[in-house]
């Protein structure tokens, strides 16, 4: 996503503006407010504030920091509209089939998803053929369950089936639409089925994508409001199944534990997608992908030491690793520690060169 990359770069600059001014995380606070709800009053102090700290330190060395800073500022501004603007033309597009089976194919690892996806989708294009010929078509639902642990892309492979259903025909949409436990769930008693209506009603003609479902009844004992939005949800899942695709994604166990909280709830999904934890070589390929389309480059020997860091994480690995979030985090840490020693050793403008280059020196140490 377009803000989500800027958002990112905007963060990290937060990051070194507080390590250069010696601001603790004031810059940090204020971005997680600009990239919620306090944008513009938010936007405002965090200008404000660079005008303020710049004055206190006069040096050379930190001029271009605040030009830096406001452009990454106003151009993430700009790209959350222009997201906007996206997401409702990715609406009405019409990706082809064999496009978005390539871009399924593409992604790192996830052999076992990728041939379960592939085969529902022959599954349902003959259903489709045999309706057009007048011959009864099957009564599975197009409801599904990923199941395994965080970062283990089951986001995106939600919404590329999204956009295969629509591909075949089988959702009048395609649109993506991700919830949690908030949104399916009112502060105030009556009004949680009401919530879940409108987020169906939303939804329709797409996927509604429920990341951590078990969340809903994790306090089925005392937790009225969990149950009634259950109720509704299973309700929508029978009525609107002809074009909507519900996908509830979690650990395993959990979600064994959320289907059996609602009679009747696991009959109306008839696939289960089970999603492994990445291997070594899939993680060290996630962290050069991430590498290229960020505009870095790693020699041999940086990836080696990625590469022990990453098994040294595997090996302590417990039944919740984070798989391509820890790729991530990863990434972002040696960013950071990249762009720290690039301020600290700069005495003259930096060229393309030296702020494409990850060195070994920047992948953290290990703690714990």
């Amino acid at each position: 996503m377009i803000s989500e990359s800027y958002k990112i770069k905007l963060e990290k600059e937060a990051k070194k503006l507080d390590s250069i001014y010696g601001t603790g995380n004031e810059f940090e606070k204020l971005v997680a407010e600009i990239t919620t709800e306090r944008v513009v009053e938010a936007s405002l102090l965090f200008l404000k504030k660079i005008g303020e700290e710049q004055k206190k330190i006069n040096s050379p060395k930190t001029e271009k920091l605040p030009n830096e800073a406001r452009e990454l500022l106003f151009i993430f501004l700009g790209s959350r509209q222009i997201e906007n603007m996206i997401d409702v033309l990715k609406e009405e597009a019409n990706f082809p089939l064999p496009e978005l089976l390539h871009n399924l194919d593409a992604l790192v690892g996830l052999e076992n998803v990728k041939h379960q996806v592939t085969d529902l989708i022959a599954y349902n294009q003959i259903q489709q053929l045999r309706t057009k010929k007048g011959l009864a078509k099957s009564n599975r639902t197009l409801h599904m369950a990923f199941l395994g642990n965080p970062g283990t892309g089951k986001t995106t492979v939600a919404r590329i089936v999204g956009h295969m259903y629509k591909a075949i025909g089988l959702l009048s949409k395609g649109h993506f639409i991700e919830a949690s436990r908030t949104d399916l769930i009112a502060e105030y008693q009556g009004q949680t089925a009401i919530k879940v209506k409108r987020l169906i009603n939303r939804a329709k003609g797409g996927v509604l994508f429920i990341d951590e479902a078990y969340s809903i009844t994790e306090n089925n004992h005392a937790d009225s409001y969990g149950k009634e939005s259950l109720t509704e949800l299973t309700k929508a899942l029978e009525d609107y199944r002809d074009d909507l695709v519900v996908i509830v994604a979690g650990y395993t166990d959990l979600m064994e534990q959320f289907f059996e909280s609602n009679p009747g709830l696991k009959s109306r999904f008839n696939s289960f997608v089970f999603f492994e934890d990445y291997s070594i070589d899939e993680l060290v390929e996630i962290f050069k992908n991430i590498c290229e389309e960020s505009d870095y480059s790693v020699d041999e020997a940086m990836i080696e030491k990625v590469r022990l860091w990453l098994q040294n994480k595997l090996d302590a690995k417990n039944g919740n690793f984070a798989n391509g979030r820890v790729v991530r985090n990863l990434f972002d840490d040696i960013t950071m520690n990249q762009a720290k020693r690039l301020v600290r050793n700069a005495h003259e403008e930096l060229d393309k060169s030296f702020l494409e280059k990850l060195l070994p020196e920047d992948v953290p140490e290990l703690r714990g």
